[in-house]
């Protein structure tokens, strides 16, 4: 990815909002789309317990924050 607000990180930002976790595998971060993806979904399997579905809710918003602010440091 080039840098912050990139064509790259919008894209990577809006298949987030469709999945957490696909924008960072997008930008090839494995270990964060994974962390993303788990939590999200397993938050969200719980809605009913209502707090893990709270954190779920935070998590899928981080992860789009994290996408579309990433920038490439190599």
């Amino acid at each position: 990815m080039a840098s912050q607000g990139s064509a790259g990180n919008v894209i990577s930002a809006i298949c987030n909002v469709f999945f957490p976790g696909l924008g960072q595998l997008v930008q090839g971060r494995l270990m964060a789309a994974l962390i993303f993806a788990i939590v999200c979904v397993g938050g969200y399997a719980l809605w009913w317990m209502v707090i893990p579905a709270i954190i779920a809710g935070i998590f899928h918003l981080w992860s789009i924050i994290d996408a579309a602010t990433y920038q490439d440091n190599s």
